[in-house]
């Protein structure tokens, strides 16, 4: 099946623009981008090395990438943990020594991925999801942690290093890097329930600076990306004056976004459907708050920083019209703002494909469960 033509995709575009009734102006549409340093890229987290394990990964399907483009989106981020490229003994813990065995054959792989993104002309935004000492997730045993060990320092850079040199040759407007995945702190890093909080501004400041400085002595113009600190959303004006551009979140309230996700609450079936707007803990939540949230965003703008929503959406547990009332409200902050989105994920909980979501009627998409709603109020705002 073929999904190339202009026409088909100009069909297809103004379809989705009719049916969310969309009525922005050309004169505030490039009003906004003129604001942000970064192009308003709109796409899709893809979760192929996304586990440790890379037997586990959620390989994406040849046509995906086609899907992708057709619909109008520009965009691919990979979210990579380190431990899916390298060579070594699964059956134990990763000791420091073996952190730094690349695999070739894991890295070829990756290498085809980007390889058929940058095919259907979608910029890749390449992220160490899980870097060397360090992961918003557990379920994986870190030897070190990033954030207090030189030698966790040093093998993340040599990470950086290794992905700087094999793609030194790939323009920076098709490829880009993001640093490491949503920084956090925790007092037991390996422990998923661990108390914890944003990370202290030096030490993230000592790390972003490090693989920064060790990347652009590979490629000056390189573009690269730090996450926004305390799980990626707050928005880190310490460092503004670094040669890095910074990813925010459309996570908040996590109410919303996160309903009955076991990785973030330890009771999670116990908790109350949630509602928006609406009242949650005694507080009533609006599209005021998410203003309020992104407004630090805004600022780090005006300050010449590029901003990007390295991930977003909603977990299939939240009902789906909940999901998509307050999603719209997401979308359309950004999109007045000119900041672009990475819906996590393409197929899967989070996603416009096979969701498992129980309150949805899904679309047949050439054998795929297609979540019709959720893909045109994304491309009302591609």
């Amino acid at each position: 099946m073929s999904f190339h033509s202009n026409s088909r995709r100009d069909f297809l575009k103004k379809s989705a623009l009719l049916t969310a009734g969309i009525g922005l102006s050309l004169q505030q549409s490039s009003f906004a981008a003129a604001k942000n340093k970064l192009p308003r890229w709109r796409g899709f987290n893809l979760l192929d090395f996304f586990n440790p394990d890379p037997e586990k990964g959620r390989k994406s399907k040849d046509v995906y990438f086609e899907w992708m483009a057709d619909w109008g989106f520009d965009f691919v981020r990979i979210p990579i943990s380190y431990p899916s490229y390298l060579d070594f003994d699964r059956s134990k813990p990763i000791t420091p020594e073996e952190v730094m065995q690349f695999d070739e054959r894991r890295l070829e792989e990756i290498d085809t991925l980007i390889d058929k993104c940058h095919q259907q002309k979608l910029h890749v935004s390449l992220n160490l999801h899980r870097a060397p000492g360090f992961c918003i997730n557990a379920g994986f045993q870190e030897p070190y942690n990033l954030w207090e060990d030189q030698e966790a320092l040093d093998a993340f850079c040599a990470h950086w290093e290794m992905w700087a040199k094999r793609y030194k040759n790939i323009s920076s407007k098709k490829l880009s890097f993001d640093l490491v995945n949503e920084p956090f702190k925790r007092e037991n890093p390996n422990d998923q329930h661990s108390p914890g909080g944003p990370v202290p501004v030096e030490e993230y400041r000592k790390v972003a600076q490090a693989a920064l400085n060790t990347i652009k002595s590979v490629k000056k113009n390189r573009l690269v990306i730090a996450d926004g600190n305390g799980g990626g959303g707050m928005a880190v004006p310490e460092l503004a004056d670094l040669d890095l551009h910074q990813s925010c979140r459309g996570y908040f309230p996590m109410h919303i976004s996160h309903h009955k996700a076991s990785w973030v609450y330890k009771d999670p079936e116990n908790l109350k459907e949630p509602i928006w707007p609406g009242m949650h803990n005694e507080k009533y939540y609006s599209r005021e708050d998410l203003e309020k949230h992104y407004a630090p965003w805004i600022s780090l703008m005006e300050k010449g920083v590029g901003v990007h929503c390295g991930e977003l959406g909603c977990y299939n547990k939240t009902p789906h019209p909940v999901f998509l009332s307050w999603f719209e409200d997401i979308l359309d902050i950004q999109h007045a703002h000119g900041i672009g989105f990475g819906l996590w994920e393409f197929s899967g909980t989070f996603g416009v494909l096979n969701s498992g979501r129980e309150d949805v009627d899904y679309e047949d998409w050439y054998g795929e469960k297609l979540d019709r709603k959720l893909l045109d109020l994304l491309m009302k705002y591609a």
